[in-house]
């Protein structure tokens, strides 16, 4: 079985002439390519592997999941998945539906979309010093991050300096040079930029799954433990004033990856009664995740397979 990661779908848009995104057309034609050669596991005869305890074997197929809680999932993603009578998974970060504000990813997401990389990357040297970056994993961040992306070298540091390097308290004021420099019409942005609760909620009860990203979107590994636990707790609470129940209860690492979370935060989600959750590894899910370990779920990114190359 293997679960399919995606994040932004959707056609070209002017506006973000940089932004790597999959095409619709391409998403399309890879549901096509994937329900012919493996076919699409419905939610039931996946949740039962979580909720029969006594697993023989896992069946061949497909899972879809879509990190973010972006708009485009509800304009093309949802119609698509409705026509098709297939399901997905919704991993949804709550800062932006709390506060109407825009996630420091996506601020570095819209920068490097809307503008050209190396004069992001030349302005952003000359407004950081070496004592703003968080040096105690740096080797480790740069060892594991962004290995299965498509980037120009100068997004690529762009989003390891914002995303990775930078102290937690040095980081928001640096984004905010950098959106005051780089972005014109912040607020028209944030508006359209990602799900809203009507949304959430027409999708949750059309039978996609919605799933806790956190609130703040950020790397689980360099938080406390208590920062951790809010934003797990939180996130869920949110949610579940959005939808009701949850149908299941799931969750999803921000950036994913081993060197993302700790087992710390594993322990959380247990207490939490998170059925399962998401990392992100480039394999296929077996017996052993499920009963051992169905906190850290494998999971491909799309551009591993048949159509999901962001387009040149």
């Amino acid at each position: 079985m293997k679960a399919i990661m995606y994040h932004y779908v959707r056609p070209f848009n002017k506006e973000y002439p940089f932004l790597k995104n999959l095409d619709l057309y391409d998403f399309k034609k890879q549901l096509d390519y994937f329900e012919k050669k493996y076919g699409i596991i419905n939610r039931e005869e996946f949740l039962f592997y979580f909720k029969n305890g006594d697993v023989k074997n896992i069946k061949k197929g497909i899972v879809l999941t879509f990190d973010d809680g972006l708009s485009c999932h509800y304009d093309y993603v949802f119609p698509e998945l409705k026509k098709r009578n297939l399901w997905g998974i919704f991993y949804v970060s709550t800062l932006p539906l709390v506060k109407k504000k825009l996630l420091d990813v996506h601020r570095t997401h819209v920068i490097l979309g809307k503008n050209n990389s190396k004069e992001v990357y030349n302005y952003l040297k000359k407004i950081i010093t070496e004592d703003m970056f968080d040096k105690e994993k740096f080797e480790e961040f740069k060892k594991f991050t962004y290995s299965n992306q498509i980037n120009d070298n100068y997004s690529l540091l762009v989003k390891r300096i914002t995303n990775y390097y930078l102290s937690h308290k040095h980081r928001e004021k640096i984004l905010d040079k950098l959106v005051k420099k780089f972005i014109k019409g912040k607020e028209e942005i944030i508006k359209n930029y990602y799900l809203n609760n009507s949304q959430i909620k027409e999708m949750h009860e059309d039978g996609m799954t919605i799933g806790s990203h956190t609130v703040n979107h950020q790397v689980m590994s360099r938080l406390k433990y208590l920062d951790q636990k809010y934003e797990i707790e939180e996130s869920f609470n949110q949610i579940k004033n959005i939808i009701g129940e949850f149908n299941p209860k799931t969750f999803c690492y921000p950036y994913g990856g081993f060197h993302s979370f700790t087992n710390e935060t594993e322990k959380i989600l247990i207490k939490n009664k998170s059925m399962f959750s998401f990392n992100v590894e480039q394999r296929d899910i077996k017996i052993d995740d499920i009963i051992n370990r169905p906190q850290a779920l494998p999971r491909y990114d799309c551009n591993k397979f048949k159509h999901g190359k962001v387009r040149s």
